[in-house]
Protein backbone atom coordinates (compact mmCIF):
# COMPACT_ATOMS: atom_id res chain seq x y z
CA UNK A 1 0.00 0.00 0.00
CA UNK A 2 1.37 3.39 -1.02
CA UNK A 3 2.41 5.83 1.71
CA UNK A 4 2.68 9.59 1.86
CA UNK A 5 6.46 9.19 1.49
CA UNK A 6 5.96 7.37 -1.83
CA UNK A 7 3.88 10.31 -3.05
CA UNK A 8 6.50 12.83 -1.92
CA UNK A 9 9.31 10.94 -3.65
CA UNK A 10 7.43 10.62 -6.94
CA UNK A 11 6.36 14.27 -6.90
CA UNK A 12 9.83 15.46 -5.93
CA UNK A 13 8.62 17.33 -2.85
CA UNK A 14 8.77 16.94 0.90
CA UNK A 15 6.28 14.97 2.97
CA UNK A 16 5.26 18.29 4.52
CA UNK A 17 4.35 19.66 1.08
CA UNK A 18 2.17 16.63 0.34
CA UNK A 19 0.46 17.10 3.71
CA UNK A 20 -0.01 20.83 3.04
CA UNK A 21 -1.50 20.06 -0.39
CA UNK A 22 -4.11 17.87 1.27
CA UNK A 23 -4.84 20.16 4.21
CA UNK A 24 -4.31 23.68 2.83
CA UNK A 25 -4.15 23.45 -0.99
CA UNK A 26 -4.50 27.21 -1.38
CA UNK A 27 -1.05 27.58 0.21
CA UNK A 28 0.61 25.41 -2.45
CA UNK A 29 1.45 26.73 -5.92
CA UNK A 30 -0.76 25.37 -8.72
CA UNK A 31 2.27 23.72 -10.38
CA UNK A 32 3.35 21.91 -7.21
CA UNK A 33 -0.22 21.01 -6.33
CA UNK A 34 -0.69 19.46 -9.77
CA UNK A 35 2.46 17.33 -9.31
CA UNK A 36 1.34 16.12 -5.90
CA UNK A 37 -2.18 15.26 -7.05
CA UNK A 38 -0.76 13.43 -10.07
CA UNK A 39 1.58 11.45 -7.81
CA UNK A 40 -1.33 10.54 -5.52
CA UNK A 41 -3.23 9.22 -8.52
CA UNK A 42 -0.24 7.28 -9.89
CA UNK A 43 0.67 5.65 -6.58
CA UNK A 44 -2.90 4.94 -5.56
CA UNK A 45 -2.27 6.61 -2.20
CA UNK A 46 -5.46 6.90 -0.16
CA UNK A 47 -5.20 9.56 2.53
CA UNK A 48 -7.48 9.45 5.52
CA UNK A 49 -9.63 12.39 4.43
CA UNK A 50 -11.56 12.47 7.69
CA UNK A 51 -8.29 12.84 9.58
CA UNK A 52 -7.12 15.53 7.16
CA UNK A 53 -10.33 17.47 7.65
CA UNK A 54 -10.14 17.05 11.43
CA UNK A 55 -6.56 18.37 11.60
CA UNK A 56 -7.14 21.30 9.26
CA UNK A 57 -10.62 22.25 10.42
CA UNK A 58 -11.53 22.56 6.74
CA UNK A 59 -13.65 20.41 4.45
CA UNK A 60 -12.35 21.96 1.21
CA UNK A 61 -15.91 21.77 -0.04
CA UNK A 62 -17.94 24.69 -1.41
CA UNK A 63 -21.72 24.77 -1.66
CA UNK A 64 -23.19 26.22 -4.87
CA UNK A 65 -26.85 27.31 -4.78
CA UNK A 66 -28.47 27.22 -8.23
CA UNK A 67 -32.08 28.39 -8.77
CA UNK A 68 -32.47 25.71 -11.47
CA UNK A 69 -29.94 23.33 -12.95
CA UNK A 70 -32.07 23.20 -16.11
CA UNK A 71 -30.91 26.69 -17.09
CA UNK A 72 -28.22 26.35 -19.78
CA UNK A 73 -26.42 29.54 -18.78
CA UNK A 74 -26.05 28.32 -15.19
CA UNK A 75 -24.63 25.04 -16.52
CA UNK A 76 -21.77 27.00 -18.10
CA UNK A 77 -21.22 28.99 -14.90
CA UNK A 78 -21.00 25.76 -12.88
CA UNK A 79 -18.51 24.33 -15.39
CA UNK A 80 -16.25 27.32 -14.75
CA UNK A 81 -16.63 26.82 -10.99
CA UNK A 82 -15.67 23.16 -11.20
CA UNK A 83 -12.51 23.97 -13.09
CA UNK A 84 -11.49 26.75 -10.70
CA UNK A 85 -12.33 24.69 -7.61
CA UNK A 86 -10.31 21.70 -8.81
CA UNK A 87 -7.31 23.95 -9.44
CA UNK A 88 -7.49 25.10 -5.82
CA UNK A 89 -8.10 21.70 -4.24
CA UNK A 90 -11.81 22.19 -3.53
CA UNK A 91 -14.88 20.14 -4.42
CA UNK A 92 -18.35 21.51 -5.15
CA UNK A 93 -21.64 20.51 -3.55
CA UNK A 94 -24.43 21.52 -5.91
CA UNK A 95 -27.81 22.54 -4.52
CA UNK A 96 -30.75 22.84 -6.96
CA UNK A 97 -32.83 25.16 -4.79
CA UNK A 98 -35.67 26.13 -7.18
CA UNK A 99 -35.37 29.58 -5.60
CA UNK A 100 -36.81 28.26 -2.33
CA UNK A 101 -35.48 30.32 0.64
CA UNK A 102 -35.91 27.41 3.06
CA UNK A 103 -33.83 25.07 0.90
CA UNK A 104 -31.19 27.79 0.58
CA UNK A 105 -31.14 28.27 4.37
CA UNK A 106 -30.68 24.52 4.89
CA UNK A 107 -27.61 24.56 2.64
CA UNK A 108 -26.26 27.66 4.40
CA UNK A 109 -26.43 25.74 7.68
CA UNK A 110 -23.94 23.27 6.21
CA UNK A 111 -21.41 26.09 6.24
CA UNK A 112 -22.39 27.24 9.72
CA UNK A 113 -21.99 23.67 11.06
CA UNK A 114 -18.59 23.14 9.35
CA UNK A 115 -19.88 20.62 6.81
CA UNK A 116 -18.68 22.96 4.05
CA UNK A 117 -16.30 25.91 4.05
CA UNK A 118 -18.21 28.48 2.01
CA UNK A 119 -21.09 29.12 -0.33
CA UNK A 120 -21.73 30.61 -3.78
CA UNK A 121 -25.24 31.94 -4.34
CA UNK A 122 -26.47 32.46 -7.93
CA UNK A 123 -29.67 34.25 -6.88
CA UNK A 124 -30.17 37.68 -5.33
CA UNK A 125 -30.89 36.32 -1.87
CA UNK A 126 -28.91 35.97 1.37
CA UNK A 127 -29.43 32.41 2.70
CA UNK A 128 -27.70 33.04 6.03
CA UNK A 129 -29.57 33.86 9.20
CA UNK A 130 -29.85 37.52 10.28
CA UNK A 131 -27.59 36.72 13.24
CA UNK A 132 -24.86 35.36 10.97
CA UNK A 133 -25.26 38.25 8.56
CA UNK A 134 -24.91 40.77 11.37
CA UNK A 135 -21.68 39.25 12.72
CA UNK A 136 -18.36 40.97 12.12
CA UNK A 137 -16.50 40.47 8.85
CA UNK A 138 -17.56 39.12 5.49
CA UNK A 139 -19.96 36.26 5.09
CA UNK A 140 -18.31 33.05 3.80
CA UNK A 141 -20.20 33.63 0.56
CA UNK A 142 -19.97 35.06 -2.94
CA UNK A 143 -23.10 36.24 -4.76
CA UNK A 144 -22.79 35.85 -8.55
CA UNK A 145 -24.90 36.43 -11.69
CA UNK A 146 -28.10 37.76 -10.09
CA UNK A 147 -26.80 39.79 -7.16
CA UNK A 148 -27.81 41.78 -4.13
CA UNK A 149 -26.61 45.31 -3.50
CA UNK A 150 -24.61 44.32 -0.44
CA UNK A 151 -21.32 44.81 1.36
CA UNK A 152 -21.69 41.51 3.24
CA UNK A 153 -19.95 39.47 0.55
CA UNK A 154 -18.21 39.84 -2.84
CA UNK A 155 -20.47 40.03 -5.88
CA UNK A 156 -19.83 39.10 -9.52
CA UNK A 157 -22.22 40.48 -12.10
CA UNK A 158 -22.69 42.11 -15.50
CA UNK A 159 -23.79 45.65 -16.35
CA UNK A 160 -27.18 44.28 -17.39
CA UNK A 161 -28.67 47.73 -17.86
CA UNK A 162 -26.00 48.81 -20.32
CA UNK A 163 -26.10 45.45 -22.10
CA UNK A 164 -29.87 45.66 -22.63
CA UNK A 165 -29.54 49.25 -23.84
CA UNK A 166 -26.87 48.10 -26.31
CA UNK A 167 -29.15 45.42 -27.75
CA UNK A 168 -32.10 47.82 -27.96
CA UNK A 169 -29.93 50.37 -29.75
CA UNK A 170 -28.92 47.67 -32.24
CA UNK A 171 -32.59 47.11 -33.08
CA UNK A 172 -33.22 50.86 -33.26
CA UNK A 173 -30.27 51.26 -35.63
CA UNK A 174 -31.94 48.72 -37.91
CA UNK A 175 -34.97 51.00 -38.14
CA UNK A 176 -37.26 49.26 -35.65
CA UNK A 177 -39.50 51.61 -33.69
CA UNK A 178 -41.98 49.16 -32.13
CA UNK A 179 -39.83 46.75 -30.13
CA UNK A 180 -41.48 44.26 -27.79
CA UNK A 181 -39.69 43.07 -24.65
CA UNK A 182 -40.29 39.62 -23.18
CA UNK A 183 -39.14 39.93 -19.59
CA UNK A 184 -37.83 37.50 -16.99
CA UNK A 185 -39.32 36.82 -13.54
CA UNK A 186 -40.86 39.97 -12.10
CA UNK A 187 -38.87 39.91 -8.84
CA UNK A 188 -35.50 39.28 -10.47
CA UNK A 189 -32.99 42.18 -10.44
CA UNK A 190 -31.89 40.98 -13.89
CA UNK A 191 -35.40 41.59 -15.21
CA UNK A 192 -35.54 45.06 -13.71
CA UNK A 193 -32.06 46.08 -14.90
CA UNK A 194 -32.65 44.84 -18.45
CA UNK A 195 -36.01 46.60 -18.59
CA UNK A 196 -34.29 49.80 -17.44
CA UNK A 197 -31.70 49.45 -20.21
CA UNK A 198 -34.43 48.94 -22.80
CA UNK A 199 -36.14 52.10 -21.57
CA UNK A 200 -32.85 54.02 -21.58
CA UNK A 201 -32.27 53.26 -25.26
CA UNK A 202 -35.81 54.23 -26.24
CA UNK A 203 -35.54 57.51 -24.36
CA UNK A 204 -32.19 58.33 -25.96
CA UNK A 205 -33.76 57.69 -29.38
CA UNK A 206 -36.70 59.97 -28.60
CA UNK A 207 -39.22 57.13 -28.67
CA UNK A 208 -42.02 57.07 -26.11
CA UNK A 209 -42.10 54.02 -23.84
CA UNK A 210 -45.17 51.85 -24.54
CA UNK A 211 -46.03 49.45 -21.70
CA UNK A 212 -48.28 47.44 -24.04
CA UNK A 213 -45.06 46.15 -25.64
CA UNK A 214 -43.95 44.49 -22.38
CA UNK A 215 -44.69 40.79 -21.93
CA UNK A 216 -44.14 38.62 -18.87
CA UNK A 217 -41.84 35.61 -18.92
CA UNK A 218 -39.68 33.44 -16.69
CA UNK A 219 -36.56 32.74 -18.77
CA UNK A 220 -37.99 29.49 -20.22
CA UNK A 221 -38.69 28.26 -23.76
CA UNK A 222 -42.40 27.91 -22.97
CA UNK A 223 -42.65 31.47 -21.67
CA UNK A 224 -41.09 32.79 -24.86
CA UNK A 225 -43.44 30.75 -27.03
CA UNK A 226 -46.56 31.88 -25.15
CA UNK A 227 -45.48 35.54 -25.03
CA UNK A 228 -44.80 35.54 -28.78
CA UNK A 229 -48.31 34.25 -29.50
CA UNK A 230 -49.69 37.19 -27.49
CA UNK A 231 -47.42 39.57 -29.40
CA UNK A 232 -48.66 38.27 -32.75
CA UNK A 233 -52.27 38.64 -31.65
CA UNK A 234 -51.89 42.41 -31.20
CA UNK A 235 -53.71 44.67 -33.69
CA UNK A 236 -50.36 46.26 -34.56
CA UNK A 237 -47.59 43.74 -33.83
CA UNK A 238 -44.07 45.06 -33.29
CA UNK A 239 -41.36 44.57 -35.89
CA UNK A 240 -38.80 43.31 -33.36
CA UNK A 241 -38.79 41.28 -30.15
CA UNK A 242 -36.05 41.55 -27.54
CA UNK A 243 -36.05 38.63 -25.09
CA UNK A 244 -34.28 38.85 -21.75
CA UNK A 245 -32.58 35.49 -22.28
CA UNK A 246 -31.84 33.14 -25.16
CA UNK A 247 -34.16 30.32 -24.13
CA UNK A 248 -37.05 32.78 -24.17
CA UNK A 249 -35.94 33.99 -27.61
CA UNK A 250 -35.76 30.47 -29.06
CA UNK A 251 -39.27 29.75 -27.77
CA UNK A 252 -40.51 33.00 -29.29
CA UNK A 253 -38.92 32.19 -32.65
CA UNK A 254 -40.82 28.91 -32.78
CA UNK A 255 -44.17 30.66 -32.29
CA UNK A 256 -43.32 33.32 -34.88
CA UNK A 257 -42.38 30.72 -37.49
CA UNK A 258 -45.48 28.66 -36.73
CA UNK A 259 -47.52 31.78 -37.53
CA UNK A 260 -46.03 31.84 -41.02
CA UNK A 261 -43.76 34.82 -40.45
CA UNK A 262 -40.15 35.03 -41.52
CA UNK A 263 -37.28 35.92 -39.20
CA UNK A 264 -35.88 38.56 -39.62
CA UNK A 265 -37.71 39.74 -42.77
CA UNK A 266 -41.08 40.10 -41.02
CA UNK A 267 -39.94 40.23 -37.39
CA UNK A 268 -36.50 40.42 -35.80
CA UNK A 269 -35.73 38.47 -32.61
CA UNK A 270 -32.87 39.09 -30.17
CA UNK A 271 -31.81 37.29 -26.99
CA UNK A 272 -29.41 37.56 -24.07
CA UNK A 273 -26.70 35.14 -22.75
CA UNK A 274 -25.26 33.50 -25.89
CA UNK A 275 -25.95 29.93 -24.82
CA UNK A 276 -24.57 27.20 -27.09
CA UNK A 277 -27.87 26.73 -28.93
CA UNK A 278 -28.01 30.43 -29.90
CA UNK A 279 -25.52 30.00 -32.75
CA UNK A 280 -27.39 26.95 -34.08
CA UNK A 281 -31.00 28.14 -33.87
CA UNK A 282 -32.89 28.81 -37.10
CA UNK A 283 -31.88 31.47 -37.91
CA UNK A 284 -28.81 31.90 -35.66
CA UNK A 285 -29.71 34.22 -32.80
CA UNK A 286 -28.46 37.76 -32.26
CA UNK A 287 -27.67 38.02 -28.56
CA UNK A 288 -25.60 39.51 -25.73
CA UNK A 289 -22.69 37.24 -24.83
CA UNK A 290 -21.86 36.90 -21.15
CA UNK A 291 -18.59 35.28 -20.00
CA UNK A 292 -20.42 32.47 -18.18
CA UNK A 293 -17.38 30.36 -17.32
CA UNK A 294 -15.59 33.47 -16.07
CA UNK A 295 -18.48 34.07 -13.65
CA UNK A 296 -17.69 30.66 -12.17
CA UNK A 297 -13.92 31.15 -12.10
CA UNK A 298 -14.19 34.57 -10.48
CA UNK A 299 -16.74 33.48 -7.88
CA UNK A 300 -14.58 30.58 -6.71
CA UNK A 301 -11.42 32.71 -6.64
CA UNK A 302 -13.12 35.39 -4.55
CA UNK A 303 -14.61 32.86 -2.14
CA UNK A 304 -11.24 31.21 -1.54
CA UNK A 305 -9.77 34.65 -0.84
CA UNK A 306 -12.53 35.31 1.69
CA UNK A 307 -11.99 31.93 3.36
CA UNK A 308 -8.22 32.41 3.59
CA UNK A 309 -8.53 35.96 4.92
CA UNK A 310 -6.92 37.61 1.91
CA UNK A 311 -9.72 40.16 1.54
CA UNK A 312 -11.63 41.99 4.26
CA UNK A 313 -13.87 44.19 2.10
CA UNK A 314 -16.40 42.96 -0.43
CA UNK A 315 -15.37 43.75 -4.01
CA UNK A 316 -18.03 44.25 -6.66
CA UNK A 317 -16.76 42.68 -9.88
CA UNK A 318 -18.47 43.65 -13.15
CA UNK A 319 -17.60 41.39 -16.08
CA UNK A 320 -17.70 42.50 -19.75
CA UNK A 321 -20.37 41.69 -22.33
CA UNK A 322 -20.39 41.59 -26.14
CA UNK A 323 -23.11 42.20 -28.72
CA UNK A 324 -23.16 39.18 -31.05
CA UNK A 325 -24.99 39.99 -34.30
CA UNK A 326 -26.29 36.98 -36.21
CA UNK A 327 -29.11 36.42 -38.72
CA UNK A 328 -32.18 36.73 -36.45
CA UNK A 329 -32.13 40.53 -36.66
CA UNK A 330 -32.41 42.64 -39.78
CA UNK A 331 -33.82 45.91 -41.13
CA UNK A 332 -37.35 46.81 -40.09
CA UNK A 333 -40.02 45.98 -42.71
CA UNK A 334 -40.94 48.84 -45.01
CA UNK A 335 -43.58 51.10 -43.45
CA UNK A 336 -47.07 50.05 -44.47
CA UNK A 337 -46.10 46.46 -45.31
CA UNK A 338 -48.65 44.00 -43.98
CA UNK A 339 -47.94 40.89 -41.94
CA UNK A 340 -49.10 37.49 -42.98
CA UNK A 341 -52.19 36.53 -40.98
CA UNK A 342 -50.87 34.69 -37.91
CA UNK A 343 -52.01 31.07 -37.85
CA UNK A 344 -53.15 31.11 -34.24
Amino acid sequence: MATIRDVAELAGVSVATVSRTLQQPERVSPKTRSRVLSAIEQTGYQPNLMAVKFRSGKTHSLVVLVPTVANLFFARVISGMQEAAAQRGYTLLLGNTLGNPQIEADYARMVQTAQADGLIQLRASNPFSPEKSASAGLLPMVNACEVLNTSLCPTVTLDNRLAAATMTRHLLDLGHRRIALIKGPQASPLTQERLAGYQDALQQAGIDFDSSLLFDGDFTLQAGYEAARKILAQPQPPTAVFCENDETAIGAMQAIKEAGLRIPQDMSVAGFDDIAFAAYSDPPLTTIAQPAEEFGHTAVSLLVEVLTGKISKAPKVILPFELIVRHSTGPAPIAGASYLTPAL
